[in-house]
Formats: structure tokens, C-alpha cells, sequence
């Protein structure tokens, strides 16, 4: 079984590197891809945890980018690092001020936070986890749904990098780069969307998700059969802060992984 699609604390999930791994192997993952929010500092704790648990470790990141206003992420698996972090340092200090705007509104709104200084790629599960810890909410959901879901009046876009210019920078550092759960993308249809990701260089779809019906997958994997495209899956764990979400999940089998290995040339 294979797990393409998972977060650690070096992002949003609530698990070490460390951790994943120990659950990860618990649940019967044979292969495991830490895919943090815009950041590799993950790898090599998990890495060194793989080789004790024999786990295979799928070294990857996801990028988050923009598309007619809307929020695209993009999955990059066995990217060169040292092609990739300046990009990421500077996309990492994008995601701090974006943080800083959405603390700064929050407390205009009367809900003062201070962010803890551990945090090492801040994103809105840490402002709500904040807020809860300030005693504003009693649960982290609450501060979506009042302030931080996309609208919300403490919410803030990312800072603008196109969905075109992640696929072709993370392609430009040797990644396979794969649309990650397309049917949670508001910006348009995945139909009208995707051509323009596959011109950029766009490898794949991740076509099995938490949150993908039986349904939405299969239209998945038609389009990705129509344009070439690799199908790759993953539960988006992020640990406890994601209800619902359990690794291993979706019983992925390992040939899955197959053609995005050759793809990397791995």
C-alpha cells in the first residue's frame, strides 16, 4: 500500500516526520511521500525513520499557487533540493507575511493571537490553533468558519504565484509535478483548467483523495488517460487536525507508483 499525499509539523499536520513514519508503517504503508506545504525540511527525519521502520520513502512537497483567484496546489515528488529551496525560501517568506495580514486582521476584529515562534511554515491551522489557545474558539473548525475559509473576513490569498509558473518551476528542478485533489478547486472547471497545466508541463492528477467521490476519481482518470497523465493518490493527512483522514485509507496499491517512478527516473 502507498500513501502520496501526507503533512507533517514542518507544515499543517500534527505528527513529526518521525511520527508519520512510525504511523505510517503501523497502518501497512509500504511507500510514503511527505508532500508539506512549500517546504522539504521534512526529508531527512523521515528519511532516517524509513530505514529503521523499512519504509520507502517518497521525497515531495506540495506548492501552493493561484488560478482565476482561487487557491491550486501542486504536488512535486523527487524534486532536486538544491535547485529548488531559493525558490522555496522566498515562498516561505510570502507564507510569513501572508500570516503576519491574517494575525493583523484577526485583531481588528477584537481576537487578538500570537503565533507560537515554533512554527516553521505558518498557515491558517496554526492562526486557529492560536485562536483556540487564546481561548476565542473552542474548537479550530470554528475559525474557518467564522474567518479564515476563503471570503472569510480574516482571510488573505496567498501571495500571487501562478499554477503555470509552479508547474514549470517545480518541472525546472527535476520534479513530477501532479495536480493535487483537483475537485476541491474553486476557480473553474477541472475540464477548462487542465489543458492550460498540461502545456505548462503538468505530469499528473491526483486522482484518489479523501475527499474524492468514487465518481469524481473516474472522471479523474478518464481525463488523465486523455492527456497522458499519470494517476497518483494520496489521503491528504495532516494527523488530528483533519477529521475523517486516516492513513492508509484508501488501500492504494504499490503499482500506482510505478509510473510516476519512471517519470522521476527513480
Amino acid at each position: 500500500m502507498i500513501e502520496l499525499h501526507c503533512h507533517t509539523t514542518c507544515s499543517d499536520g500534527t505528527l513529526t516526520p518521525s511520527e508519520l513514519v512510525v504511523a505510517a508503517a503501523a497502518a501497512g504503508v509500504r511507500a510514503l511521500a511527505v508532500t508539506d506545504h512549500d517546504t522539504l525540511s521534512g526529508w531527512a527525519e523521515a528519511a532516517d525513520a524509513c530505514a529503521h521502520y523499512g519504509v520507502e520513502l517518497i521525497p515531495g512537497l506540495e506548492l501552493s499557487t493561484t488560478h482565476n483567484g482561487a487557491s491550486l496546489h501542486v504536488l512535486g515528488f523527487y524534486p532536486n533540493p538544491a535547485l529548488l529551496e531559493p525558490f522555496l525560501a522566498e515562498r516561505h517568506r510570502a507564507r510569513v507575511r501572508r500570516a503576519e495580514a491574517m494575525v493583523a486582521k484577526l485583531a481588528a476584529l477584537g481576537y487578538p493571537i500570537v503565533l507560537p515562534p515554533e512554527v516553521h511554515t505558518p498557515g491558517r491551522f496554526h492562526i486557529a490553533a492560536a485562536l483556540k489557545a487564546a481561548g476565542h474558539i473552542e474548537d479550530e473548525q470554528d475559525a474557518f468558519r467564522r474567518w479564515l475559509s476563503e471570503g472569510g473576513p480574516a482571510y488573505v490569498p496567498y501571495e500571487r504565484l501562478s499554477a503555470v509558473e509552479g508547474v514549470r518551476r517545480l518541472r525546472e528542478c527535476g520534479a513530477v509535478a501532479v495536480w493535487a485533489h483537483p475537485m476541491l478547486f474553486k476557480g473553474g472547471s477541472v475540464e477548462a483548467v487542465l489543458p492550460m497545466l498540461v502545456e505548462a508541463g503538468l505530469q499528473g492528477i491526483e486522482v484518489f483523495h479523501s475527499e474524492h467521490t468514487p465518481r469524481q476519481s473516474a472522471r479523474l482518470l478518464r481525463l488523465a488517460e486523455r492527456y497522458g497523465l499519470i494517476a497518483t493518490g494520496g489521503s491528504d493527512f495532516h494527523g488530528d487536525n483533519k477529521d475523517g483522514v486516516s492513513l492508509n485509507m484508501l488501500r492504494l496499491p504499490y503499482e500506482l507508483l510505478v509510473p510516476l517512478k519512471r517519470l522521476a527516473g527513480v
